[in-house]
């Protein structure tokens, strides 16, 4: 099995870089890519891991892209060198993000007033605080049962607590994968909302704007769905990947780290050629 879309402490991953490869080896994974949200600090400590416990590393991170409806989120995969433009692009988006943190609970301290930032974000000095760390927060401080009760009532788009999250230029996210030597793959396609008329033309446009890559197999869809994205990324002239979107065991039921849609094991053939250099 191999896994092509895991987050780590480094972003909002329950495991340390280091325990998710540890993880990721005992469950039988051979080939495992890191892709914290608008971060690249764990890649070095899970390189090592990876390269002790003999399993294929592949250097990646996922950004959050500028987009009118639902979400776009874009993989780099087979980072070899993260370049000054995307460090300069993820501080950008770290920024974004904290400041959408203190919208949220700028929001949150109108009901709750003792709520606080400064709490979360002590507990995390090494990694970055998102909305999946204000869930949890929201359900220790009883507000909500658990995490996906946190989004459903107060975290997801129109709710209660929700802030808008400005997201880089696409084209700009590119340049900056390149130029560190890595793939941009399209994250969970449904997220970005758009009809399956309009889809094969969109990845038209999205390989012409340089994406590479389309992760057609993702938990968050059906099978039959994700071999439909796969049969539009070969149209496309896309290479097809497969993830778990891990976060850590337990955090999402769906998301088995080596385990795709419907919780089919991850096969090497979503190892693109592209990614085994």
């Amino acid at each position: 099995m191999i896994d092509l879309h895991t987050h780590s402490t480094a972003s909002d991953g329950g495991l340390s870089p280091a325990a998710l490869v540890a993880h990721a080896a005992a469950e039988g994974i051979t080939a495992l890519a890191l892709t914290d949200h608008d971060t690249v600090a764990g890649l070095a400590e899970a390189c090592t891991a990876a390269a002790e416990a003999g399993v294929r590393f592949i250097p990646g991170v996922e950004l959050n892209i500028e987009w009118a409806q639902g979400e776009f989120h874009l993989l780099g995969l087979g980072l070899r060198r993260p370049s000054a433009e995307l460090s300069a692009l993820i501080g950008a988006l770290q920024t974004e993000r904290r400041r959408r943190n203190g919208e949220i609970f700028r929001l949150l301290r109108a009901e709750y007033p003792a709520a606080s930032l400064a709490e979360l974000e002590a507990r995390l000095p090494d990694g970055t605080v998102g909305r999946p760390h204000i869930a949890d927060y929201l359900v220790e401080k009883g507000l909500a049962a658990d995490r996906q009760d946190a989004f459903d009532r107060f975290l997801s788009k129109g709710r209660r607590y929700y802030a808008e999250h400005a997201g880089a230029k696409l084209a700009d996210a590119v340049s900056a994968i390149r130029a560190s030597g890595g793939r941009a793959v399209i994250a969970h396609p449904l997220s970005l909302h758009v009809s399956w008329s309009k889809f094969e033309r969109l990845l038209r446009c999205f390989r012409k704007a340089g994406i590479e890559g389309l992760e057609a197999w993702h938990p968050g869809a059906r099978a039959a769905e994700c071999a439909r994205f796969e049969a539009l990324a070969g149209k496309a002239g896309l290479f097809v990947t497969a993830g778990s979107d891990f976060h850590g065991e337990g955090v999402r039921v769906r998301c088995a780290i080596g385990h795709t849609a419907d919780g089919i094991p991850i096969a090497e053939r979503f190892l693109p050629e592209a990614l085994r250099g």
